[in-house]
């Protein structure tokens, strides 16, 4: 449809070609008034005509642009947040955007203009082909010069974008840690990093801005030196009598509607290549995903878990974190996770929830490869309380249920589940004596909340929808008494359901009542069993290490 209307605007644009050569060929030399009259009528409509079908035009690629966002906006959406590694971050949406300037701008007019280019060249052939040879050398000219601005600002301009991309991903991450910032008096040392970073990226854009400004002052040279050559030949050409009077100035305007798509793009050219960037990154990102594919749904899953040597590697690197992990639970079983600082325990909770990737290995969900799970059928399923709270922007209820109250049509059973979610989590309480009870607003990361509030609202959510399987990621860090007596007592309820249940802690009180102790030592399991069991080699190993006793100071004088 684009096209069509552009094959109707240019034939539209050789309407004041054809009018001033009437005006000096038939009208001048006749006088004819009456002539005159009608050529300004038909051409009065014939700009109308144009106008009408420029904004056509326009407003169908503004609304393509539309299109566009409602069609990759929500995929490239759905891969960043899929995505481990998020150095590009939210950037990516800042080169769509990009993209979608380019096509409802400037750049895309002249780029669907361009190919009537050899028309206006033909035409002003037909005038005479000295007119056609310098209307197509001047064509040819610009498109040297348009490739070459290509492939002098191509390399640079991804290099800036990428420098940026790293820039804004960097900033972001700040204003995340805003709070942090303010209460370790960081601001003026971030602001320099930051500064910095901006400046790399600025340094890097200088180049392509200098070349491409260049580039665009030598088309607008070359421009208006043929559009003056143009009169000056075509009077040339009358002078000896090969044209008429009115076709110098038909000549002129043939030859600068001939050159003002490639001046347009040249001028456009250092946003279309950045959106190409943008493009190649975007297709890159979703090249992996798996896009409308669904699943078969299965049915609802018992919880029995088998981990075969599962291995994973640290985002953007080949840095084993956890390597050879395989264990099973029944049904019903409680695991807890212990071991040192670092030893990978958080890491595995996240892949036993599909949370973060495994390198190799295998994570089966009633014999089913977590991978092979339909991802929202799999979320009704398994419930995760992350390390971090990790509460976003919305109410409270909102957060507890998974922004399901956006797409459910159930709005009384969505609200009967994330009460019963927090009672069991011992936060219901605490949630109705906040300003709005469950429709507080809360801000980022949980801003406005204290630390062990967020906590609690954590964990209700990791007990939304009574899932048959949950992981814990030390869920009493930052619970008080009163909080830590609420989390053990939801965990004995889960066990009475039949729940299957992981529990990463270091400390060992939570883990009373769970049927397994899981150690941890450098990536890899030490000790897995019974938890008296575990727990007893664990203090024969304490008492294999206690240091001999040293000798009196008296011997060793």
């Amino acid at each position: 449809m684009v096209a069509v209307f552009s094959a109707l605007l240019n034939l539209l644009y050789i309407a004041p070609t054809i009018y001033m050569f009437q005006i000096y060929d038939r009208v001048v030399p006749t006088r004819g008034t009456l002539t005159l009259a009608f050529l300004t009528l038909v051409l009065c409509f014939a700009l109308i005509t144009l106008s009408g079908l420029d904004l056509i035009r326009s407003r169908t690629l503004v609304w393509a642009s539309n299109r566009l966002e409602r069609l990759i906006a929500p995929m490239l959406l759905s891969a960043l947040l899929h995505r481990t590694d998020q150095n590009r971050g939210s950037y990516v949406l800042r080169e769509f955007d990009s993209v979608r300037g380019v096509i409802a701008g400037p750049g895309m007019l002249a780029l669907l203009d361009a190919p009537w280019t050899p028309i206006y060249v033909a035409l002003g052939w037909l005038i005479h082909p000295a007119l056609g040879m310098l209307a197509l050398a001047g064509s040819l000219l610009l498109i040297g010069v348009a490739l070459l601005n290509e492939r002098a600002i191509k390399g640079p301009a991804r290099r800036a974008n990428d420098a940026k991309a790293l820039a804004y991903s960097s900033l972001d991450r700040s204003i995340n840690l805003g709070e942090t910032v303010r209460g370790l008096g960081m601001r003026r040392a971030l602001v320099e990093r930051h500064m910095g970073e901006r400046q790399i990226s600025a340094a890097l854009v200088l180049p392509s801005s200098f070349r491409s400004a260049a580039y665009l002052s030598t088309t607008k040279f070359v421009r208006q030196l043929l559009q003056s050559l143009a009169l000056g030949l075509g009077a040339l050409l009358a002078v000896q009598g090969s044209i008429s009077a009115g076709a110098i100035f038909a000549a002129s305007l043939l030859v600068t509607r001939a050159l003002a798509p490639m001046e347009q793009i040249v001028s456009a050219w250092r946003a279309i290549v950045q959106a190409r960037n943008g493009w190649d990154h975007m297709r890159q990102l979703l090249a992996g995903e798996e896009g409308t594919f669904r699943h078969t749904l299965l049915p609802i899953p018992t919880g029995r878990m088998n981990v075969e040597a599962a291995v994973v590697v640290a985002p953007g690197s080949q840095r084993i974190i956890i390597s050879g992990i395989s264990f099973s639970l029944e049904p019903g079983e409680s695991l807890g996770i212990i071991g040192a600082s670092g030893a990978g325990k958080s890491t595995l909770a996240r892949a036993l929830t599909r949370a973060a990737p495994l390198a190799s290995g295998t994570i089966r969900l009633d014999g089913v490869d977590l991978r092979d799970w339909d991802e929202a059928q799999l979320a009704t399923h398994i419930g995760y309380a992350p390390q971090e709270p990790g509460l976003f922007p919305g109410t409270v209820k909102e957060n507890i249920a998974q922004f399901d109250p956006l797409v459910a049509v159930d709005q009384v059973f969505v609200d009967d589940e994330v009460v019963e979610a927090a009672r069991l989590a011992g936060a219901h309480d605490m949630i109705v004596r906040l300003p709005n009870g469950y429709d507080t607003l809360i801000d980022t990361g949980g801003a406005g909340l204290s630390v062990g509030q967020a906590a609690r609202i954590s964990l209700s959510r990791a007990f939304y929808r009574s899932p048959r399987y949950m992981v814990l990621d030390e869920p009493n860090a930052s619970l008080d008494a009163e909080g830590e007596t609420s989390l053990i007592a939801a965990m004995k309820r889960m066990k009475e359901d039949g729940v299957t249940l992981i529990v990463v802690a270091h400390r060992i009180g939570v883990l009373g009542n769970v049927d397994k102790l899981l150690l941890l030592k450098s990536g890899q399991i030490e000790l897995f069993g019974p938890r008296d069991s575990v727990i007893r080699k664990i203090m024969e190993m304490q008492a294999t290490i206690r240091p001999m006793p040293t000798a009196h100071a008296g011997e060793r004088r």
